[in-house]
Formats: C-alpha cells, structure tokens, sequence
C-alpha cells in the first residue's frame, strides 16, 4: 500500500492533462509538460472518498434494530413501512493542524488563596463538519479514519448512489475549524483568571472527504420518518420514530414521585445535618436535593410532553462546540441542567 496517496482529477491549464496530487501538496508539476501550478481552490485538491462497507441488506437490518425499544411505539415493527432505502454520500470538511498556544491565569490553591498557573497546549488536532445542508439528515459530523480516505472518483460513487455537492465556502471552514482548536486549548484547563492567551494554528491542511451514509424513509400511521444508517460502522446515526404514549405517561409519574420524594426527604435530612454541624460551608449541601428533585421532575415533565416523536441522534454525529459561549448559573441551575441533559441522552443512545 502506498504512503503517499494522491488525488486524481487536477486540470492542467497548460496541456489538460490529470495531475496526481498529494495530500497537503500545494505545488504540482505536470507529468506531461513539466508546467508547476499552484493548487488552490476547493475542486480540484484534496478530495477523498470512504468506499462503502454496508450492503443494502444489512443497512435493512439496522433500521429494523432501531424501530424497537421501550420509549418507541409498540407496534412499530409490524405497522412501520419502509418506502425506500437508498445510498448518499455526503460532502464533509476536514480539517487538520497543530495548534501551539498558552494560557496564563491563576487557579485555587485553597480555602481562599490562588496561585499563578501558565497552560502550555501543543497537540495534533481534526476538525470535521457537513460542507452542505444536511437538516434532512441529521448528520453534521462523521468520524474519519486516515486509513479509509481513498483518492475521489466521481465516476464510481455516482454510480453507487446519490452524491451532494458542497454548498460552504472554504474559507468558512477554515474560520469554524479555528474556533474548535481554540476552544479546545481553552478546555485543557480551567482557570479561576485569565490574564492572557494567545494560539497558533499550524501546518492547517484541509481537504473534503464523501462518507456513505444509507437513509432509510418510512411510514407509520401516515406519518413520514427517517432513519440514517452509517456506510462504514453500521450503525444508526440518526432517526426518528414515533413515542410510546404508555413509557411517555410512566415517565411522568416516576418522575414526579422520584423528584418529589428527594425534594421533601432529602431537603429534610441536609437540613439536619446541617444544624448538627459547625461547618459554615456547610449551607450548599442544603440545595443539593433541591436540584436533584426539581431536575427528576423537570425530566420526567419532558419526557412526556416531548415524547411524542423520538429522535435519536449519536454523539459522534453532533456538531462540535466552538466554545462561544457558557451558560453561567449557581448550583441549583447547573445541577438541574445537567440532570435533565443526562436523562435525555438515555434516550439518544
């Protein structure tokens, strides 16, 4: 196998013939008339293709695994029509780079002290996002393997199915995958202060790679759903399915009388401890059930209110964060966001 893979389908502009280029090449010269071209541009450089590993009845397979479950309609493997199940493959942006940065700050050392601290961050990073519209899809993030990356043939993956064409400019790309290195380096360390920082980002190499992906449509009491089955690892990346009214209601009740049932007695006992003790810190553990009680029943409450459809979406398909912004709140927000968020990842897995 060859170390260096190339890319077929870069234009001469002086002879017309094909110019193999490698990846992260910049400079090519010409096999035919020896004319050097510099390669810019997002046709004809650096695109790559992830061949198919899923025949159409084992991606049949997967989507029937997905129509069963407890908070999914109970009928939905008997009554669920598929209408059609085809093969896309999808444009993504990946993005490579080393991204050198330091950080300056002080982090708590104590009760009441802090100490200064400095954050070296110098690592290997990828970035990858859809490069077109995929809200039908659902999918906005794939997982890339160097190893699967083969040299863009048009010709073949038209024939295998439907191809998309990128719609985002490049340069948005590259704007969008900066953001993530950067909020990347900023998480290797929390800090109490920052005084400054500053990131480099090195030896930026972007390319656009096709993944496979099997989108299943189906019918179910006249309503149309979706599933999208991953080409390469098999699996569901994202679906919807219509919800089950029983596990929506049991959910409800569980939820109230679980939240309930922390809130009144855990409140109770945190206060007990509390004047038992002559620890002054001592106060937050009084809000501890709070949260846990609230967030059981705010869960339970959106289960049920938003459980008439489910929808399922993989971790590894979410967009990733740019770090633009963080929620701020005390520990009785934060605890009951959290406990809600873990509660509705139950269901997306």
């Amino acid at each position: 196998m060859s170390t260096n893979p190339k890319t077929q389908g870069l234009t001469c502009p002086n002879c017309s013939g094909v110019i193999p280029v490698p990846e992260g090449g910049r400079i090519v010269t010409c096999q035919f008339c020896n004319m050097s071209s510099l390669v810019q541009g997002e046709r004809g450089v650096r695109r790559w293709h992830v061949t198919n590993r899923l025949d159409r009845p084992a991606a049949l397979e997967e989507v029937k695994e997905f129509f069963k479950g407890m908070n999914k309609a109970r009928d939905l493997d008997d009554k669920a029509e598929i209408a059609e199940l085809f093969l896309v493959y999808l444009p993504y942006w990946r993005v490579n780079a080393f991204v050198a940065g330091w950080l300056f700050g002080r982090v708590k050392s104590g009760d009441d002290s802090t100490k200064p601290v400095e954050v070296e961050v110098m690592e290997e990073m990828e970035w990858n996002d859809a490069a077109t519209d995929v809200s039908e899809f659902g999918v906005h993030r794939v997982t890339v393997s160097h190893q699967d990356l083969e040299p863009y043939d048009a010709e073949s993956l038209y024939a295998e199915g439907m191809v998309f064409e990128p719609v985002e400019s490049r340069s948005e790309a590259l704007d969008e995958a900066k953001l993530h290195f950067i909020h990347r380096g900023r998480s290797k360390r929390s800090l109490n202060q920052k005084y400054f920082e500053k990131f480099h980002i090195l030896r930026q190499r972007l390319s656009l790679v096709y993944y496979p992906l099997w989108v299943a449509r189906y019918r179910y009491r006249n309503r149309s759903y979706q599933v999208v089955v991953d080409g390469v690892e098999g699996k569901v990346l994202y679906g919807k399915a219509p919800g089950n009214i029983f596990y929506r209601a049991a959910m409800l009740v569980g939820g109230i009388a679980a939240g309930t049932f922390i809130l009144v007695n855990g409140t109770i006992i945190a206060g007990l401890a509390i004047s038992s003790s002559d620890d002054s810190d001592g106060l937050g553990i009084l809000f501890l059930p709070i949260a846990i009680g609230i967030g059981l029943v705010v869960a339970g409450y959106r289960k049920f209110r938003y459980g008439e459809e489910v929808e399922k979406l993989q971790k590894s398909a979410r967009k990733l964060s740019l770090g633009r912004g963080k929620r701020s709140g005390g520990l009785l927000s934060s605890s009951v966001s959290t406990i809600v968020q873990e509660l509705t990842d139950l269901d997306t897995r």
